[in-house]
């Protein structure tokens, strides 16, 4: 009879941990419009946050690595660097894939293959056999780059899709916090082994949860509005204010035909004309080239900057990932609402005040020797760093047909994905080159950050020179829309 209370209070418990759980869910959905849409992009995170623990998870069993497999910086470097490079090749037939078959199949072939790949990279007895063992890798992040935008555009409308992208674009801060803290502490714990084990787990919970939980969305129609709109709601400001302003279309660009037949090489050709979507697919690479030898050597280089233990550096990456949330989950929504306010070009303008600021905050935090003055510093850099994404992806949509979406991300994903292959190299090369203070030395590797705020800065005056031309390319998407029988508002 004495157990009976016991058994009462774990049942009490458990019913509060429930409500607990259903209470944040419903929190959550009134935020994002609906448990439908806080799904759907639960899910669309979850890829990113997969394909970004990996890299995560490469810096986070760097010194294991380095003890166990005798890898140097440039070797660490290129782990991350072949599934980049892999993925960057593999994206372009997938983005031709995007445009014609069903998304969510490929995405769950892609964590498939993701998944065997991570598990066998955990056998690994040697540098070369974890070197080829990653060209598999790639695959979610070639899969992710277009089907994602395609998605994305075709679940949500355009007035909020800079606020969906900062939700979504949580899931690789979230990644990235889940490769560097789980699997550092797993590594230390048991062995790197672990760490890569850990990650193939999840990537089959995930692919399950995809299987039977994401739909398939009709081509260019919203099939997931806020409650309380009507229609599909395909116009927003920006084009609203475009048309009311009378800016012509760039004739030479118009399309007069549904683009949906064009070869890859031919929608490459067009979307590489477009100046805006240049000009945004330069930025996103350059930003993600900084993001992504942030990854590889960041944990690295705190160890020795500041001679922290391991517990501390623990302590710190949470910290900083708070900020990239936070700026993740503003840059869109202050786009957003700036546009609706009638100013055209502010998914430029906020990316370009994010990458201008990351460059002024992260310099005094790479010349300090205290990690606790360093701290604040990171935490405000992190934060205008990641506010750039959601607007720049945003914008890329609004100037693409939308038939043309999974082609032009599929270029977009390959330069940047071969920007990422190519970073964590380029600082391992810069940090053994400038390096004079032995291989405990931070020097190199700050040498190494400092350059790479050279790039930041001047995607912050190109974002702004592009103003002027995004108004007319939004123009030009528009029209062509109409002219080629495919506008939703139409149909």
């Amino acid at each position: 009879m004495s157990a009976k209370p016991g058994y009462r209070g774990y049942a009490e418990d458990d019913g509060f941990l429930r409500r607990s759980v259903d209470c944040a869910v419903r929190r959550m959905a009134a935020v994002v419009g609906g448990r439908a849409r806080l799904r759907v992009i639960a899910l669309l995170a979850g890829v990113l946050a997969l394909d970004a623990a990996d890299r995560g998870a490469v810096g986070a069993v760097a010194v294991q690595l380095r003890q166990d497999l005798g890898v140097t910086n440039t070797q660490l470097g290129s782990l991350t660097a072949v599934s980049s490079g892999m993925g960057a090749l593999a994206c372009l037939p997938v983005g031709v894939l995007t445009d014609r078959v069903r998304r969510v199949r490929l995405l769950v072939v892609s964590i498939a293959v993701w998944c065997v790949a991570m598990a066998v990279s955990g056998l690994a007895d040697s540098y070369l056999w974890l070197l080829l063992s990653r060209l598999a890798l790639g695959a979610v992040t070639a899969t992710a780059g277009p089907t994602l935008a395609s998605l994305v555009g075709d679940y949500f409308p355009p007035a909020e899709r800079g606020r969906i992208y900062g939700f979504i674009l949580t899931g690789e801060i979230a990644g990235a916090g889940i490769g560097l803290l789980i699997g550092g502490n797993l590594a230390r714990l048991l062995s790197w082994r672990s760490a890569f084990w850990f990650l193939a787990l999840l990537g089959v919970a995930l692919l399950v949860l995809i299987a039977r939980h994401l739909h398939e969305p009709a081509r260019g129609g919203h099939t997931l509005p806020r409650p309380g709109t009507t229609g599909p709601g395909r116009d927003d400001a920006a084009r609203s204010a475009v048309r009311a302003s009378g800016i012509a279309p760039d004739p030479a660009l118009v399309l007069h035909r549904d683009p949906i037949g064009m070869s890859l090489w031919q929608a490459a050709r067009y979307v590489l004309r477009i100046p805006t979507n240049v000009v945004l697919i330069a930025a996103s690479a350059v930003g993600y080239f900084f993001f992504a030898g942030l990854q590889t050597f960041g944990v690295v280089y705190v160890d020795r900057q500041y001679g922290v233990s391991e517990t501390v550096v623990t302590g710190l990456v949470p910290l900083i990932g708070v900020g990239a949330l936070v700026g993740v989950l503003t840059g869109g929504r202050i786009a957003d609402r700036l546009t609706r306010h009638g100013h055209l070009s502010a998914r430029l303008v906020v990316p370009a005040i994010g990458y201008l600021a990351t460059a002024v905050f992260f310099l005094p935090g790479l010349l300090t020797t205290s990690a606790m003055m360093a701290l604040p510093f990171f935490f405000l850099a992190a934060a205008s760093l990641s506010a750039a994404n959601p607007p720049l992806d945003a914008a890329r949509l609004d100037v693409v047909h939308y038939r043309l979406w999974g082609r032009a991300e599929s270029v977009r994903t390959f330069l940047r994905m071969g920007a990422q292959a190519v970073a964590p190299v380029v600082f391992g090369l810069l940090a053994d080159a400038l390096g004079s203070g032995g291989p405990d030395s931070a020097q190199g590797l700050q040498y190494a950050f400092l350059i790479m705020l050279v790039p930041l800065l001047a995607n912050a005056f190109i974002l702004l020179w592009a103003r002027r031309v995004y108004p007319r390319d939004v123009a030009t998407a528009t029209v062509s829309e109409r002219l080629t029988g495919t506008d939703p508002e139409r149909a």
